[in-house]
């Protein structure tokens, strides 16, 4: 019997040459990082490398290989088909089903006595969540005050919720609190945080869902990262190779400063009495004093863990919100500005984890997708140590033999802490009590995820909590120059938590990692354009004769 975490930790990296420089530094090979090497290779710029701390790529999307069946540990579904590029790359490569196959979902909900609950209650308590759910977005969308003292989409969900409830007599209460508790447990695994209590109402409207639904592919997510690979040139991928530091005014060091002149900070803020001697952002770029000894462009400096340095003109940085939240303060050099520290610490970033339980025969009724815990709320009050397991709320069937689980937020964090027995013990325990059968088996493997444990990813996605909004996500992706005078930026930021509307999704990474490599891709000048138009002076003739194409 083989049980265990799903851990994820690097190695220690090293290469003898101790200084390596190239034109862009790329730290992370998740997904943001790939589509940033991608869309650099296709503009002809091939000199870059790629920093990863791992000793795989692709981040958050991951699979592992048991006694050859597959398992998604982390990314899981592609969310919506038009305009969503993920789903794009995967058609044309051939990893989507032409036929989608709409298997039934079937479920069954039950207490913790093991009573079942009738269907047409379930779907009853579904309908009016959604359409509770969509109100809660329309604060955003419509731009209209909420009830005075209601700032959560939890409280105002729990406000919907027991007007709702009203309306029935108290005996046919209950059961329907509980499929709403479900619901809500389950939304915080959609919205990556530990309660609806944590996410602005005002802002949950800021997530556009692209139309198509949840796609599955065939070959699992992490099939993917075949694509996105294939191009990138193994010598630029230096996998094991974490980053320490990021010295991004480095090729500024050697400037001094006196109280004879004006300049600007890197915020946009004036300096007053500041005379600054720098060396040239660019070729022909203005500058305010440059010394003739440094009139190379300025290096932006990455310090690896294992004491390995490069040098770039630029760095694309897709280190992920959580571990932004652990060492933002210490990882940069100088340190991020203030605005940037303050809205990395509004975001929240959620810790989602899933619990796979894998059996040597099938158990359950063959017709049977889904099994709902309908679980009473849990009280704050009570040590997590006795809590957590309640915030499993279903377990479904990935295979007649594979049964896959979820949880989130501070228990998701305590059960990382725990031997894979114990967790292995207590869903059986789980599904006994639930479905009222002391004869269900334990299963011969258990295996669950520990994100939040992981150094680097510290969580799972991002969410827009309580005082967040969208301006925080566009403040986090605001690059860093090295100084005014520079055409470019010396650090542009990517990641799913960097774009404002598509936060926590792949495609979101894998959009901003692409907008961070054209930023960089843009020529320092533009080309002068003439136009030449023959056989006349006349204005409307030499509108005509411009090519559109």
């Amino acid at each position: 019997m083989s049980d265990g975490k799903a851990d994820d930790t690097g190695g220690n990296g090293s290469n003898n040459d101790p200084v390596h420089v190239c034109k862009i530094i790329i730290v992370g090979a998740g997904m943001a990082g790939l589509s940033a090497a991608n869309h650099l290779i296709k503009n002809n710029i091939n000199d870059f490398i790629i920093l990863e701390g791992r000793n795989r790529v692709g981040g958050r999307i991951i699979a592992i290989n048991i006694d050859g069946r597959r398992m998604e540990l982390g990314a899981n579904w592609i969310h919506g088909i038009l305009g969503n590029p993920i789903y794009e790359l995967a058609s044309s490569n051939g990893l989507v089903d032409i036929i989608q196959e709409n298997k039934p979902h079937s479920v069954v909900a039950t207490l913790p006595d093991g009573r079942r609950v009738p269907f047409h209650i379930l779907q009853e308590i579904y309908d009016a969540y959604f359409w509770f759910f969509r109100r809660c977005e329309e604060y955003f969308l419509c731009k209209y005050l909420p009830p005075d003292g209601v700032d959560s989409v939890g409280a105002h969900l729990r406000l919907e919720i027991s007007l709702y409830l009203n309306q029935f007599p108290e005996h046919e209460r209950h059961i329907r609190s509980l499929i709403f508790n479900y619901l809500l447990n389950r939304e915080t695994c959609i919205s990556g945080c530990n309660n609806m209590e944590e996410i602005d109402l005002m802002e949950i409207g800021s997530y556009t869902e692209l139309p198509g639904g949840n796609i599955v592919l065939p070959g699992g997510y992490s099939s993917i990262l075949g694509p996105l690979t294939k191009n990138i040139p193994q010598d630029k991928l230096l996998k094991g190779h974490p980053v320490s530091c990021i010295k991004w005014r480095a090729g500024l060091e050697s400037c001094s400063t006196t109280d004879s002149g004006l300049g600007e900070d890197l915020t946009g803020k004036p300096i007053q009495n500041a005379e600054i001697h720098l060396p040239e952002c660019k070729s022909g770029s203005a500058s305010l004093s440059t010394s003739p000894s440094r009139k190379m462009r300025p290096k932006v400096e990455v310090i690896g863990k294992n004491g390995d340095k490069y040098l770039a003109d630029h760095v694309i940085c897709t280190i992920p919100l959580g571990v932004l939240k652990e060492k933002g303060k210490t990882m940069f050099d100088p340190p991020l500005p203030d605005y940037k520290l303050d809205s990395i610490n509004r975001l929240c970033f959620g810790v989602v984890d899933k619990i796979y339980l894998e059996y040597e025969r099938p158990f359950l009724n063959p017709d049977l997708s889904e099994v709902l815990c309908l679980w009473d709320p849990i009280d704050s009050k009570v040590p997590v140590s006795e809590r957590w397991f309640k915030k499993i709320y279903s377990f479904s069937k990935v295979t007649d033999t594979l049964l896959l689980a979820w949880i989130s937020g501070e228990e998701a964090k305590y059960m990382e802490t725990l031997p894979f027995d114990v967790v292995s013990e207590k869903c059986t325990e789980i599904l006994r009590q639930f479905l009222n059968d002391p004869f269900v088996p334990k299963p011969r493997r258990c295996i669950n995820t520990t994100w939040w444990s992981q150094p680097f990813t510290r969580g799972s996605y991002t969410a827009v909590g309580i005082g967040a909004s969208q301006v925080d996500i566009t403040n986090i992706s605001h690059p860093l120059y090295m100084h005014p005078s520079c055409s470019k930026p010396a650090v542009v930021f990517a990641g799913e938590h960097c774009h404002p509307s598509f936060y926590s999704t792949v495609h979101g990474a894998y959009l901003s990692g692409r907008e961070a490599a054209q930023v960089l891709c843009v020529p320092d000048s533009p080309p002068e354009v003439v136009l030449d138009v023959e056989g006349t002076a006349d204005l409307s003739s030499w509108l005509q004769g411009i090519a559109l194409s």
